[in-house]
């Protein structure tokens, strides 16, 4: 059967069809798969855990260690527009054609074991990622961590970045809840590194319970910075005078202070030079976590679609400076608590696009311009309208907008990668000139 899957897609295909549900929560059929294959890592892994920050603090943690000279593979979902996004090697995603053995070794080795599409092709980056010649694999986990795949392998130090509630049908009510699910990625006489200001207690608790390597904010490691520079502080090592990351948001000093307590806490098997540190994080680009693309109007991308993401997006928002108004593309899944997103929105925003995304889960734009409605807008003055899909959303909003005005394209990743399907996007605001 696999000779008529010649392309990644056929294969991406291929793993849709092959389980009875999409999201099936057990590391059995991942472990079993795994053992099957023989599949190892044996160098250092770093496995990233948590709501909010994962992508931002992977991305972090691969320039400063790129910088500093080493081989590092990245596993990070989802993708905005290619597939091939979710596994990097020395910085640059992998060729299709090159992750295509891969998939052919998993499909060998699953025998009659029917894995989801995302344990078929998480099995199928790593095992991509252990034929490499690498010195540190990065491993951003999905949905929680318990049950994650991610999480049938082992790290050497796990990172937990800010927890919220989101996904609370599969991990539970409450960030107590939630906060234990993802604490399951770390590993008894591991680092465990908590970026959350304010963790759950749950994740603390695990943390001693199975005697990982603690690292707090505020007990391990700290950090402290003014308008120009911000410095950081470890259980061994200080940094003095850093710049800001190039990712921008209040909220990445929180996830680059994570970063450099991992890059610590692993000192022994990876030495970074303050160098590393400084390039890397001067260096360091990701598509969608408040980008800003200049132009007429200027053009801001954010995948954040929960609340405590969308309340980050706000406040960077409302940093920007002034605007005369505010044009929001946005498109959701259905799951989401969409009234709260745009609650937290409506006082920034003055015309609304509403989008339905391209998969059956998404909300269609006409409910959530429903949800909007209903939220009773701000500004009484605002408008909203629907359209089918992300793109012509943003047209919509370009032909509207003047071009001291400012769009926003923000929501579920569907909603950002749908604007960048053609690349990025250039704006042509009819009122220049």
């Amino acid at each position: 059967m696999t000779t008529a899957l010649r392309t990644l897609d056929d294969w991406l295909a291929h793993c849709e069809r092959m389980h009875p549900i999409s999201m099936d929560l057990s590391l059995e059929r991942t472990v079993q798969v795994k053992e099957r294959l023989g599949l190892r890592l044996e160098i250092p892994v770093i496995t990233v855990a948590g709501t909010n920050g994962k992508g931002s603090t992977c991305a972090m943690l691969e320039s400063i260690a790129l910088q500093a000279g080493y081989r590092v593979g990245v596993y990070q979902k989802p993708e905005l527009v290619h597939f091939e996004e979710r596994c990097r090697i020395g910085g640059q995603p992998v060729k299709a054609a090159d992750l295509l053995p891969h998939f052919e070794a998993v499909e060998r080795a699953r025998g009659d074991i029917t894995l989801t599409k995302f344990e078929f092709t998480t099995l199928a980056i790593v095992h991509a990622l252990a034929a490499a010649p690498l010195d540190l694999v990065i491993l951003e986990v999905g949905l929680g961590g318990r049950y994650d795949a991610v999480n049938a392998f082992d790290c050497d130090c796990a990172v937990i970045t800010s927890i919220d509630l989101d996904h609370t049908e599969y991990l539970g009510p409450d960030r107590e809840s939630i906060g234990l699910e993802k604490a399951q990625v770390m590993r008894p006489g591991k680092p465990a590194i908590v970026s959350d200001p304010m963790p759950p207690r749950s994740v603390i608790e695990h943390a001693q319970a199975i005697g990982a390597d603690l690292w707090l904010v505020g007990r391990d490691f700290n950090h402290a910075g003014d308008r120009q520079q911000w410095n950081w502080a470890g259980r061994g090592r200080r940094y003095h005078s850093l710049a800001y990351p190039a990712l921008r948001g209040a909220n990445q000093l929180v996830n680059a202070a994570g970063v450099l307590a991992a890059l610590e806490a692993l000192r022994g098997r990876l030495p970074i030079s303050a160098q590393a540190v400084r390039a890397g994080l001067a260096l360091v680009d990701l598509p969608g976590r408040f980008q800003i693309v200049p132009g007429a109007p200027v053009l801001v991308l954010d995948v954040a679609h929960n609340p405590q993401s969308v309340a980050a997006l706000a406040l960077n928002l409302d940093q920007m400076g002034f605007f005369p108004q505010t044009h929001a593309v946005f498109g959701a899944m259905r799951d989401k608590d969409v009234a709260a997103l745009l609650r937290r929105m409506a006082p920034l925003v003055e015309h609304w696009h509403f989008c339905t995304l391209d998969t059956a889960r998404a909300a269609r734009a006409a409910e959530l311009a429903q949800a909007w409605s209903d939220t009773g807008p701000v500004n009484p003055r605002a408008s909203a309208h629907c359209h089918d899909s992300a793109a012509e959303g943003l047209r919509a909003a370009v032909e509207l907008a003047d071009p001291a005005d400012r769009i926003v394209v923000f929501g579920s990743f569907y909603t950002v990668g749908g604007v960048l399907k053609a690349g990025l996007p250039r704006r042509t605001a009819p009122h220049v000139g």
